[in-house]
């Protein structure tokens, strides 16, 4: 299967949203269509290879849409930039956008108001003696406003114009479907009036036009779609600021000269040289010269690292002090900044579960609108008549069926979660919590447990060698770590890192080792010139020497050494928890979270790591296979479970969980493992995570809670469902400002995530 993501052009409210997927859902092999009107994109999952752009494009655009492919960059082009090439072309595109759409608001909106304070006047003077009445005769205001109305409804409101040309043509509604019906016809009705007033008294009907409506109708209108279109822009801000972070070009040591390339002109092995107080330019490894590096923008941590040779940089991340040369190692799409711009992208476009809610409801939304006001004009006059009269019935009918038709919003719905999804995901980025799906974010708002790794994640992971004790009164310590440095260096286990590093600060020779193996959640095991060598956990029995029950309830991890079957010594090694783990641990249990640690680690050592971070509950001596099982078992006593871990050895027990949250650290490749990834490793960010999750589907509930309240009581009270009762009507014209403000209030809302601190 393949899957490709595309720009909709033409998209204006959530029912059009709804038809682009369901007329891309049901071209022949494409096995799903995903729509989102916040960011304006479609990802398309393709059976096969990806349909030709003109194809999908035959099948839009008699409805009025038309898709653009957003091919990524090859990986021979660095374009390191890639992601922030095509974002700044697509920003340009919008302002542009937003500019003419300026232009539309600057020419109508004046008019609008104009018209309004008038019929606000005439309204007044109407019911407040002391008002005095327009100081022109009312033929001449239908006259003046006829005219304005023509322009407006002919000249920039033709979208809404082309809405109703599209309905009848495909039978597709959309918002611009609803302002155009209610707005023409509400102009029509008013235009035969004043040109042909013999007809009117002909038929008995009322002489009151509604061109003041259509005017100021059309003009808030335009003015909302603006203001929300504004509003959506604000929505990418955090990836505005992600590819503000890029550098711009390098310097570039090249056949004995140095020289200042452009970014997308850097390859992989070049030298390049930062100077103090730039930007590092894409990744790579320090060759010569040390400094102190800002790296906030991975971290979030305002503190600066220092680097030496042999050390990481990331492209972004800026040089505080010295100067020093660097190996280029990953460009372009490659580098971590690039990965973690695409990742926001593709969860900002993705949707969360509680969507789907509103995607059923705007699917429907409009064909229903339709039909309650042709019935609400069916009602007024007939049930109408036969009470008020028809000349007022119809009055009211007409003023139902544009009232109804222009309030009705579905944009609100549209709108609800994926703006609050941009935001929030974007304001993770900022504090180096990368989200993969916006499933995930909704998922981790409903967590209860949170079970933590505890080697990396709630230890620092840097383990040394405390002690190396004899245990046959004949092998010495340094032959024993001989051994065991000789055969773990054949190993990835960050226990046999640190057996190695032992060995090398003592410059004790190694032997070549002629057979390797790994025993899964044991050890490992070789031959060392003839001799074979097991290195492992200590067996039940062996848990009983006194000097292996001493180091274990010092926290420490020990391991067996034997030669030839015959245990030589033991190995201790010690890990010390991050100074944070035990401010995390109160954190998550002061939002009501149960704490879990499961570990690989003997039951003594990982009780003792537990008591000093405060920790609720502690699995030990887990095999990485069982690790998976015991979260399965935690689920199993109806909990919502998140594993915290390193993303590779438990890989199982982060699928398995409800969240898995990666503690990846630098330009790990965890980036890609988990659906919550947190740089450089923090604990602390997985409450903030939490925390991030939990407001950001407030917000939604929060949107879409009055979007709906607002179309359940917007829609009734511009029917004149009050009017028996109190008598009172809503004019059109106050439908066209609610409608206009609906949209806006909602993306406001989303937007106040943006100072949520967590």
């Amino acid at each position: 299967m393949n899957t490709a993501t595309y720009t909709v052009k033409g998209m204006h409210c959530a029912s059009c949203a709804a038809i682009v997927t369901k007329k891309l859902s049901k071209i022949e092999g494409i096995a799903r269509a995903d729509v989102n009107l916040a960011t304006e994109t479609a990802r398309i999952d393709f059976q096969d290879k990806p349909h030709p752009d003109s194809e999908l494009n035959e099948v839009l655009e008699k409805f009025g849409y038309s898709l653009v492919s957003e091919s990524p960059e090859p990986q021979t082009s660095p374009a390191g930039t890639a992601p922030g090439i095509q974002a700044a072309q697509k920003k340009e595109e919008k302002e542009r956008e937003l500019a003419a759409q300026l232009a539309e608001v600057e020419l109508s909106l004046p008019l609008a108001l104009l018209v309004f304070l008038l019929m606000l006047w005439d309204v007044a003077a109407k019911i407040i003696p002391s008002v005095p009445n327009l100081p022109f005769p009312m033929e001449t205001l239908n006259i003046f406003t006829m005219a304005i109305a023509t322009w407006m409804v002919f000249g920039i409101g033709k979208p809404f114009l082309h809405g109703i040309l599209m309905f009848v043509r495909n039978g597709a509604a959309n918002m611009d479907t609803l302002i155009g019906i209610g707005t023409l016809t509400a102009y029509l009705y008013s235009t035969i009036i004043t040109l042909f007033p013999q007809l009117a008294m002909l038929l008995q009907i009322p002489d009151y036009t509604y061109f003041d409506a259509t005017i100021v109708v059309i003009g808030f209108v335009l003015l909302g779609k603006y203001l929300e279109a504004r509003s959506k822009m604000k929505t990418g801000y955090a990836i505005e600021k992600l590819i503000g972070l890029q550098a711009k070009s390098a310097l570039v040591r090249r056949m004995g000269k140095e020289m200042e390339l452009p970014l997308e002109a850097v390859r992989t092995g070049d030298l390049v040289i930062v100077k103090p107080g730039s930007k590092i330019p894409v990744d790579g490894i320090i060759t010569d010269g040390s400094s102190s590096v800002d790296e906030s923008m991975v971290s979030g941590e305002p503190l600066p690292v220092d680097k030496k040779t042999g050390d990481t940089v990331i492209g972004g991340t800026i040089n505080k002090q010295g100067s020093f040369t660097f190996t280029a190692t990953k460009i372009g799409r490659d580098t971590l900044l690039a990965r973690i711009i695409r990742m926001v992208e593709d969860a900002q476009g993705s949707k969360a579960p509680i969507q789907n809610v509103a995607d059923r409801v705007a699917g429907i939304f409009v064909p229903a609108v339709l039909v309650i006001a042709a019935g609400c004009f069916a009602v007024w006059l007939t049930a109408g008549s036969y009470f008020i009269g028809f000349s007022q019935a119809l009055s009211f009918g007409i003023m139902g069926l544009v009232g109804i038709l222009v309030i009705a919003c579905p944009c609100a719905l549209g709108l609800a979660t994926p703006t609050a999804i941009i935001v929030g995901i974007g304001k993770g980025a900022e504090y180096g919590i990368l989200v993969r799906n916006a499933e995930s974010l909704e998922k981790l708002s409903t967590i209860d447990t949170v079970v933590l790794d505890k080697t990396g994640t709630i230890t620092t992971g840097n383990i040394v060698v405390s002690d190396i004790l004899p245990l046959d009164g004949i092998t010495g310590e340094n032959r024993i770590l001989q051994l065991s440095a000789s055969l773990e260096r054949r190993s990835e286990h960050p226990l046999a890192r640190a057996v190695v590093e032992k060995a090398e600060q003592e410059k004790i020779t190694l032997e070549e080792t002629s057979s390797f193996e790994a025993l899964e959640g044991i050890g490992v095991k070789g031959t060392l010139s003839g001799v074979s060598v097991t290195i492992r956990k200590p067996d039940e029995k062996e848990k009983q020497i006194s000097d292996v029950m001493r180091l274990q309830r010092q926290g420490k991890t020990v391991v067996m050494v034997e030669e030839n079957g015959t245990a030589r010594g033991l190995i201790a090694l010690s890990d010390t928890l991050k100074p944070e783990a035990k401010e995390s641990v109160a954190a998550l249990h002061s939002m009501g979270l149960k704490v879990i640690m499961l570990t690989g680690d003997n039951r003594a050592a990982a009780d003792y790591i537990a008591v000093q971070a405060g920790i609720d509950e502690v699995h030990a001596d887990v095999l990485p296979a069982e690790k998976a099982e015991v979260i399965r078992r935690i689920q199993a006593e109806q909990r919502k479970v998140t594993m915290a871990g390193d993303g590779i050895n438990d890989a199982p027990a982060l699928a398995i969980a409800d969240v898995g949250i990666a503690m990846a650290t630098g330009t790990d490749i965890a980036i890609e493992s988990a659906g919550i990834t947190l740089l450089k490793g923090d604990i602390r960010k997985i409450a903030q995570a939490i925390k991030l999750s939990r407001a950001t589907m407030n917000i939604i509930r929060q949107n879409l809670f009055w979007a709906f309240i607002y179309n359940i009581i917007g829609i009734p009270l511009a029917a004149g469902a009050l009017y028996p009762v109190w008598g009172i009507f809503l004019n059109p014209v106050f439908s066209g400002i609610a409608m206009a403000g609906s949209s806006v209030s909602v993306v406001s809302n989303s937007l106040r995530l943006r100072a949520k601190k967590l």
